[in-house]
């Protein structure tokens, strides 16, 4: 329900007056999308504080709008499930291994994706390099890729071009920001693949609100998705994000898109990590792993290799354990230093494993082991950038800051896995086959991994790793970290 604000100028002339017309104004939330009739300190809906914007609105061309959508649909009939088709063709493939994998396989024909990630990170040099490899593959000749660009201009575009080494000749630069503009020449262009970068530049000119409001963007992203859909043609949206790391602008941004995508990493280093959160035609689960470089990003053939290449073998507080990424094993190295707290509060630090996750670890082990960490700073670190989310790093973590508490190094041989209770119990992890065949290729010799997953490790063939299972983080402790 919106506000209505009359505003009339009467002029001192008898018996004339002027009204102005009838302006009416809602305030929507930045986050959500949420609307009110009012302005509100906090959003009901989604709970963010100081979200709500004021935006005008314009009856009139609103009205026209939904008309011109619904004589749209007009002609749109139900098809049979058993008459729907799925062609050959049914997904492209860009040629890029790490990011159709992603994807789940390739680009769907009609999908819409949203990428985000943070100023710099690479989001503008990936996609460029996809729409030009996309554009050069055989089967692909004859169509196009259109890449709109509205934060840069078709020479800036050009110069970053020429730094990656892209020359395609079916690759269209088109510099805009109107959403009616960009619409009439997708259609007429027909590409193979849209870029648009970024979401939050664009308008139309029948919302009277700012381009990258609430309004601006949800309407904008419906519109370019409805073409998207109904023409088959796969689209890709650049969004910003947020200072706590997710995409700008309101929720249903993310329900109106098939996928979302992050492309994360620190910018000091070398490594970049695309991620899916969403993603309605695969799994979730897997990971695209790139080196940036001068001539642009590189896949990552051997991650496990690249992320090991720093690794001091004769350190304490440095363990090696394999995580599952989709069906991807990765060895990373856990890194732990723990020293007395000198100054007030000790400070609990952590990169790679959610902070909520030490602080249990942490517990365990004074509770457990009456190892007096209450006193002492740690700080953890998952070396190589990567953000590790399943449990099976729970025992490496535990090994590892028990390594620099006692001041003995764990050996460089030896993968600890296991998943920790909070009786100490170590837990049996999932997939154990593909973990222990990554870390035997790489040469180690022993894995110290929970009971539960003995059974398992037996049926597996050509075992060519020393088996030391342990049943609680007290032995494993004793195997590898003695006093």
């Amino acid at each position: 329900m919106a506000r209505e604000v009359y505003k009339c100028i009467i002029l001192l002339i008898p018996g004339m007056r002027i009204f102005m017309p009838k302006i009416k104004t809602q305030y929507v939330c930045k986050n959500c999308g949420a609307k009110s009739y009012k302005w509100q300190g906090k959003c009901n809906l989604c709970g963010e504080w100081n979200t709500f914007a004021e935006e005008v609105i314009d009856e009139s061309k609103t009205g026209e709008r939904g008309r011109k959508l619904a004589k749209s649909s007009e002609n749109v009939d139900p098809v049979s499930l058993t008459e729907i088709e799925l062609s050959d063709a049914f997904r492209l493939h860009t040629g890029i291994n790490e990011f159709d994998r992603v994807l789940g396989g390739g680009i769907v024909q009609g999908e819409t994706v949203m990428i985000g990630g943070d100023p710099g990170i690479g989001k503008s040099t990936l996609l460029l390099q996809v729409v030009d490899r996309l554009s050069r593959l055989s089967h692909h000749q004859e169509g196009k890729c259109l890449y709109v660009t509205g934060e840069e201009s078709a020479q800036q575009i050009k110069l970053r071009a020429e730094r990656l080494g892209i020359r395609s000749n079916n690759l269209y630069i088109f510099p805009e920001t109107d959403v009616m503009t960009i619409l009439a020449q997708i259609e007429k262009t027909r590409p193979v693949l849209t870029v648009i970068d970024s979401i939050q530049t664009l308008f139309l000119s029948d919302i009277a609100s700012a381009p990258g409001s609430v309004s601006q963007v949800r309407e904008s992203a419906a519109r370019l998705t409805y073409l998207a859909k109904r023409e088959k043609l796969p689209l890709f949206l650049i969004g910003h994000v947020t200072k706590e790391g997710s995409i700008a602008g309101p929720m249903t941004l993310e329900h109106m898109v098939d996928a979302v995508l992050y492309f994360e990493g620190d910018l000091r280093r070398q490594y970049r990590l695309l991620r899916a959160v969403k993603n309605r035609f695969g799994s979730t689960q897997e990971i695209g792993i790139f080196e940036m470089r001068e001539d642009g990003l590189a896949e990552v053939d051997d991650a496990s290799k690249a992320f090991l290449e720093d690794h001091f073998t004769h350190s304490s507080g440095s363990v090696i354990t394999a995580s599952l990424e989709g069906s991807r094993p990765l060895l990373l190295e856990v890194q732990a230093l723990v020293s007395p707290a000198n100054f007030g509060v000790p400070q609990r630090r952590c990169s790679g494993i959610d902070p909520n996750r030490l602080a249990l670890l942490l517990a365990i082990m004074e509770k457990r082991l009456g190892m007096a960490i209450s006193s002492q700073d740690v700080f953890l670190n998952v070396a190589g950038g990567i953000r590790v989310v399943e449990p099976s790093i729970d025992l490496s973590a535990a090994v590892a800051a028990a390594s620099s508490f006692r001041e003995v190094p764990v050996a460089p041989d030896i993968l600890v896995l296991g998943e920790l209770g909070l009786s100490g119990e170590v837990r049996a992890v999932s997939q154990i086959g593909p973990r222990l065949a990554e870390a035997a290729r790489l040469g180690f010799k022993q894995a110290v991994i929970p009971q539960g997953n003995v059974k398992a490790v037996s049926l597996l063939p050509d075992a060519t790793l020393e088996i030391l299972p342990v049943k609680t983080l007290a032995e494993a402790i004793g195997i590898l970290v003695p006093r």
